[in-house]
């Protein structure tokens, strides 16, 4: 609709606040009957500039790690204790005037194993306590139901969501979930950073270590697609279950330049776009789109479908669009560009663009970028519910710590937002990753500290956990309480 008027700020009940994941805060990994997950038996990585560690998974490590009982190698099992800690950091959270707190659950705190037909009610009774101390303090749970890490013993029995039988298991915790937290949780999203999967383990839960190339693609995607049913299905349960919610999907959004403007560059940042629109597609306008089925030939994917499959994906679609950002990326036919030295390292280096500390890219405009694609091509409400710095903080000699270098970055990001909402996007929320500090997704190391709020801990696990709030704090605080007019 034509206006001659344009937004001049955030909307009323817009959703600031923060993101983080049940195995990078939780910790007590075997406590109140909770099972062990695939998160938990990735090794903590020698070397933070290689994506491929977290993948690195083969049937032997994980035998080895089923064995240890201890955390020194999978920091991933002790977090930052928020499982103890959670009244604590959640009225730090409301201090900052939190609106929103995207968290997840997981898997097996409520089905260890995965396969059983009735839930661990000491796990449903945490979660029950943690939603009770968010809405104490007026703060929204947006919670992700599957945040790179399922029970272990679906591995060890299904290989993952490379079975279908995986997808029965999913959906009976989904249903739990849904009548569990009718009129609790009023915002889900069903996977992490769906896209994952094509990476492999971290997403999958299926290890395929012993294939090919080829082998491995073909496998990621079917367990992909099994990953898009179960998907599918726990949106119509939501829709039923609790009609006043809302269900989303979630994608790690790498914003694509071609690095000249020669048509074969250009080509193939569309083709690198499309293999990550590819995720949404499916999963906001319900079918798998035509470009892929080149992809799939050229590439010899074949996807194992049952009938109805499609009946399914239509009926599935999500209610709103959930994003990361982090940082864009360069693409090139060319051999001799010079690839962007961060532990995601998909792409070329932009020369106008500055790095953070690991090597990512600090692209804020693209941020704007995206949401216009996203928009245009989708016209869902957009929620960005990861976007943040990971740096190395150190306390001061006054013993507090000057992040100045992350409210910075944060402002720039923010402000580009509100282009965006000039522009007509419908934009409902922003939760920054990750508001406390926790353990890295990709290494398990805690160098890499992205929070408002510091925690006593090193890479080793020694510390007192004791919680710091930074200097982003306060400026935090400001920037919610004006709805974003005080950067």
């Amino acid at each position: 609709m034509y206006s001659k008027t344009i937004p001049t700020g955030f909307p009323k009940g817009f959703l600031w606040g923060g993101a983080t994941a049940a195995n990078q805060i939780e910790g007590a990994w075997n406590v109140d009957g909770k099972g062990l997950t695939t998160a938990e038996v990735v090794k903590k990585a020698e070397d933070r500039k290689n994506i491929d560690q977290m993948n690195a998974v083969t049937m032997a490590s994980i035998q080895t790690a089923m064995a240890d009982s201890t955390d020194t190698l999978y920091p991933k099992r002790r977090g930052i204790d928020f499982y103890h800690h959670y009244r604590e950091d959640i009225k730090l959270f409301a201090e900052m005037g939190f609106k929103a707190f995207r968290l997840s659950i997981a898997w097996s705190r409520i089905f260890p194993k995965g396969d059983e037909t009735e839930p661990n009610e000491a796990g449903l009774k945490f979660y029950d306590a943690v939603f009770a101390e968010c809405h104490k303090y007026n703060i929204e749970p947006v919670v992700t139901i599957s945040h790179y890490e399922m029970p272990l013993d679906l591995t060890l029995i299904n290989n993952g969501w490379a079975s279908r039988q995986t997808i029965a298991d999913f959906t009976r915790y989904t249903k739990v979930l849904f009548n569990r937290y009718q009129g609790i949780v009023k915002y889900w999203m069903t996977f992490n950073e769906i896209n994952a999967s094509t990476w492999g383990f971290m997403g999958t839960g299926a290890v395929d270590s012993d294939l090919d190339t080829a082998g491995q693609m073909q496998l990621r995607y079917q367990a992909l697609h099994h990953e898009f049913i179960a998907s599918a299905i726990a949106v119509q349960q939501c829709h039923a279950i609790d009609p006043t919610a809302k269900i989303g999907c979630m994608l790690a959004r790498m914003q694509t330049y071609a690095n000249t403007s020669n048509p074969v560059d250009v080509r193939a940042a569309q083709l690198q776009d499309q293999l990550n629109l590819f995720f949404t597609d499916v999963q906001v306008r319900g079918e798998y789109p035509t470009y892929m089925n080149r992809y799939f030939v050229e590439n010899g994917v074949t996807l194992q479908m049952d009938p109805g499959d499609e009946a399914l994906l239509q009926a599935g679609k999500v209610d709103y669009l959930g994003f990361s950002y982090y940082m864009s990326t360069v693409t090139s036919v060319s051999d001799n560009v010079e690839k962007a030295n961060g532990n995601l390292n998909m792409g070329g280096k932009n020369p106008y663009l500055k790095t953070s500390d690991w090597g990512w890219q600090i692209d804020p405009i693209g941020l704007r970028i995206t949401l216009n694609e996203f928009w245009d091509r989708y016209r869902v409400p957009l929620f960005i519910v990861e976007n943040g710095l990971g740096a190395f903080d150190k306390p001061s000699a006054d013993g507090k710590i000057h992040d100045d270098y992350r409210i910075d970055y944060l402002r720039q990001h923010i402000q580009q937002m509100q282009e965006a909402i000039k522009d007509g996007v419908n934009l409902m929320g922003y939760t920054m990753w990750g508001p406390i500090d926790l353990i890295s997704a990709s290494t398990s190391e805690m160098s890499k500290r992205y929070g408002f709020i510091y925690v006593d801990q090193d890479d080793a696990g020694q510390g007192t956990l004791k919680r710091r709030r930074k200097a982003s704090f306060d400026w935090y605080r400001k920037v919610i309480a004006s709805n974003g007019a005080k950067l």
